[in-house]
């Protein structure tokens, strides 16, 4: 396993328990040394004496008992840190993060501005520089088009983000055509300006910017408020579409794998779910001939795209869509003059992107990144993660592959120009001019970010997380590479489970993964309907899942469920899962959702080489085991 990887976690046996004990009693020594010396001629406030008397001692036991209770009651929690566990997205911590989270608790900075975290606020800044190199983005601040990223409490958040600012941008070259901004060259009409690229759009927000600093500020108040009053953040959508009727409310198109919490943020913006548009799949992932007829039917017909969205690592099956084609799409509409933005949900998958990623932060070669694989990347895995730094912005978690605590999600946007465009004023929490620097300028991030307050200890915990383990292939992509070595281990011990359990059921792995979320679809040999299929495949997780009623000890693995939906499959797909796991067609009235077995592997340990253990087999012989006894 190697020491380094050995040092990063906590440990499936609390192995590492000394060393974060250590550091925690360390830096809380630290942090009441730094309270004793703030001002240290002030008297404690808390008498010596306090400890011996009465009120203090009842409150001491009752604080006892409520955390003694609280602990008791934590024991029924999901054991992430085990091997035994392939259930969801989360594993054990890493320990640079978690120590770094505890430490800085205490201070409990708010990430909103500067004035309640001086500190981590320029961390937060300096992660979504972190993240922005890993994915390809231009990631100097001195650079005009540098990317911009921030911390989220998770994906759904970040994806929220993504479309405010897709649709602040597309919206504000119709608002400057609506405010009559003389001096600068503007669309011929609403039609144009609404769907201009977004490189373009960031380029007319950047002229804008330019000729207001140009004018005298009593002028630059009157056209800041002109410009202001038409735009959509403003007028609101119904007004905004009221006043320029030629122009339509624009359609978002996602994959039919895409996350709800893109259905979501549709309806918190007030666009409506009816402007969310499925892109037909293949193989579980986006087919981009079918998007791009979609594109080339919204032109024809006048429907303007706000979006398209590609996901890296679906929460299902964790397969990487085709960004790069997703790209190509979106430059030869733009090449028409039909311009959207493309976001990439890379809540699952992006810190794979340390794998393809050299210390220098160039892209690595296909064969790079496949010494020591079986089969990962393919060509178009590859493909799709040397085209993020093509995309407009993109959600990462540090929360999932980053190891880190819940909540942790992160927005990075390409160019942070357009970052502007979603300022929000707070006179009691903002009150400075806008300094120069990119760094300076973003230390008042809640003026940008959906939250309203932000927690610093998060910020602190990613930055030195990746300062420890760089996000490049020698750094981060160490602990990934054991990741994906499990996923394919597992693969190839699920097509042994095939023949293993053929004489009392069939099985498969309806989709090839691309990353390390692999799921097997079992069916007894006894049933024939989609239904029965479902139902045993139930009875097995009934074994896998968390249930509070069971002491864990009592679980031998854990484990999740997800449903195929096969309706929503083409036809070759649909017809080779059910002929390889011998169900008939399901009729017009007949259930056609398959509950399939869903694992993650994150456990760095699944695969014990110090102990000669492969929890993988262990898991495959009791699920032998399990469908032999259900089956029978």
């Amino acid at each position: 396993m190697g020491g380094m990887v050995d040092a990063c976690f906590l440990g499936p046996y609390g192995e590492n328990d000394a060393l974060l004990e250590k550091l925690v009693v360390e830096f809380l020594r630290d942090h009441v040394y730094w309270r004793r010396n703030f001002h240290p001629a002030d008297p404690p406030a808390i008498p010596t004496s306090a400890a011996g008397q009465p009120g203090y001692r009842q409150l001491e036991a009752r604080m006892r008992r409520e955390l003694h209770q609280l602990s008791a009651a934590l024991k029924q929690s999901v054991p992430f840190h085990s091997p035994r566990y392939l259930g969801h997205m989360v594993s054990d911590l890493l320990l640079p993060g978690l120590a770094a989270q505890i430490l800085t608790l205490p201070y409990n900075p708010n990430n909103v501005s500067e004035d309640a975290a001086p500190v981590t606020v320029d961390l937060e800044v300096q992660v979504g520089l972190q993240l922005a190199r890993m994915l390809g983005y231009v990631h100097d601040p001195a650079a005009p088009d540098c990317a911009f990223g921030h911390l989220t409490s998770g994906g759904t958040s970040a994806n929220l983000q993504a479309l405010r600012l897709a649709l602040a941008l597309k919206a504000f070259p119709v608002a400057l055509r609506a405010a009559q901004v003389p001096d600068i060259a503007l669309p011929d009409d609403d039609v144009a300006a609404f769907n201009l690229g977004s490189t373009d759009a960031v380029a007319l927000l950047q002229s804008w910017n330019e000729w207001l600093g140009a004018q005298l500020p009593a002028q630059q108040r009157r056209w800041r408020e002109r410009v202001q009053a038409q735009r959509l953040e403003q007028r609101g959508l119904a007004a905004f579409f009221d006043v320029h009727p030629s122009l339509r409310p624009p359609l978002v198109l996602a994959p039919a794998t895409a996350h709800y919490s893109w259905s979501k943020g549709m309806k918190l913006l007030g666009l409506g779910r009816d402007m969310l548009q499925a892109i037909p799949q293949r193989g579980m992932r986006l087919d981009a001939d079918a998007l791009a007829d979609m594109v080339e039917a919204c032109r024809n017909s006048g429907q303007p795209v706000l979006m398209t969205v590609g996901v890296l690592g679906t929460t299902e099956y964790g397969s990487i869509d085709p960004v790069d084609r997703i790209c190509d799409v979106r430059d030869a509409a733009q090449a028409s003059d039909f311009g959207f933005g493309v976001h990439v949900d890379a809540a699952w998958g992006g810190y794979l992107a340390a794998l393809f990623r050299n210390p220098d932060g160039s892209l690595r070669a296909r064969g790079e990144v496949a010494a020591g694989f079986q089969s990962f990347p393919s060509p178009a895995v590859h493909a799709a993660f040397a085209a993020l730094g093509r995309c407009d912005s993109v959600t990462v978690d540090p929360h999932k592959l980053g190891y880190l605590p819940y909540g942790a999600g992160a927005f990075v946007c390409r160019d942070h120009r357009a970052m502007g465009l979603l300022a929000e004023s707070a006179d009691y929490v903002f009150h400075s001019q806008s300094p120069a620097g990119y760094l300076a300028h973003y230390r008042n991030l809640g003026l940008y970010t959906l939250e309203g307050s932000k927690p610093g200890a998060a910020a602190a915990a990613a930055y030195v997380t990746h300062k420890v383990l760089p996000l490049d292939h020698t750094g981060f992509g160490v602990l990934q590479r054991h990741s994906i070595a499990a996923a394919e281990a597992f693969v190839a011990r699920a097509r042994h489970l095939v023949a293993d359990v053929g004489d009392v059921a069939h099985a498969c792995i309806p989709f090839e993964p691309d990353s390390n979320l692999v799921c097997v679809a079992i069916a007894p040999r006894r049933s024939r309907t989609v239904a029965a299929a479902s139902t045993f495949v139930r009875k097995l997780h009934d074994g896998l899942r968390s249930d509070p009623r069971r002491p864990l000890q009592t679980h031998e693995f854990f484990g999740s469920v997800t449903t195929l939906h096969l309706d929503g499959l083409d036809s070759d797909d649909r017809e080779r899962i059910l002929g390889e796991l011998g169900l008939d067609e399901p009729g017009a009235d007949d259930e056609t959702g398959l509950v399939v077995l869903r694992h993650t592997l994150m456990n760095p340990y699944l695969i014990d080489h110090e102990n000669g253990i492969s929890y993988i087999d262990l898991y495959f012989e009791y699920l032998e085991d399990r469908i032999r006894a259900l089956a029978g």
